[in-house]
């Protein structure tokens, strides 16, 4: 018994070790560092580089065009978007507070895109989403209130064309969703989240265990 705690105390090592050296295997520019620092100084959370990266790996392999983000924070994810998507490509982000969407918008035009590359709306998720037009986008990012997932999935197929992803952050919650002990309103909501995707017809599903956990769906034709 010692000596396969000892064993899981070495893999548990690695894994850390693992994880950390692909969270930096990115190497972030001065726009990005940026961003964070103001989402730092504001309290606001941002995604790892390791989530960041595989946003944009994402973009890029589905070839988008038209993105729409919930969460528009002070610009981390938006950066990693814009830098996935075609040139000629258009990020829609929401967010209810404008002094974010102006950070956002300054570290965008830092990062070298032109301002017709964004369209910052501000606005709660669920007043928005439903002014966006059904089968517009490519990719939909969700980083907003996690009281608000199962509607804002909703919303998101209906937005996404036929091939296209849908992505959900933060879904492992520090790893509460995971824990058996009692849990707040939004880890709950956070659960039925990933048993609907998971069980859902309409979608193809991963949980990639990157940053504090991406959940992501392509929606099937």
């Amino acid at each position: 018994m010692r000596q396969l705690r000892g064993q899981e105390r070495a893999i548990t090592a690695n894994r850390q070790t693992s994880w950390a050296f692909a969270n930096a295997f990115v190497a972030e520019d001065e726009a990005l560092r940026w961003a964070r620092d103001r989402a730092r100084d504001s309290g606001l959370p941002s995604v790892s580089p390791g989530t960041g990266a595989a946003l944009r790996l994402l973009a890029a392999t589905t070839g988008a065009k038209a993105v729409a983000e919930i969460g528009t924070g002070t610009g981390v994810s938006g950066i990693y978007l814009l830098q996935g998507m075609r040139p000629d490509g258009v990020l829609t982000t929401v967010d209810p507070e404008p002094e974010r969407q102006g950070f956002a918008r300054q570290a965008f035009r830092s990062a070298g895109f032109a301002a017709n590359r964004s369209r910052f709306i501000p606005g709660r998720a669920l007043d928005v989403l439903p002014r966006l037009a059904d089968g517009g986008y490519d990719l939909v990012f969700c980083d907003g209130d996690r009281l608000e997932s199962l509607d804002v999935l909703a919303e998101s197929l209906r937005l996404l064309r036929p091939g296209g992803l849908v992505c959900f952050e933060g879904v492992f919650a520090d790893g509460r969703t995971v824990d058996s002990a009692a849990q707040p309103a939004e880890v709950l909501h956070l659960r039925d989240l990933l048993r609907t995707v998971r069980e859902s017809q309409e979608l193809l599903p991963s949980l990639l265990p990157v940053g504090d956990g991406l959940l992501c769906a392509v929606r099937l034709g």
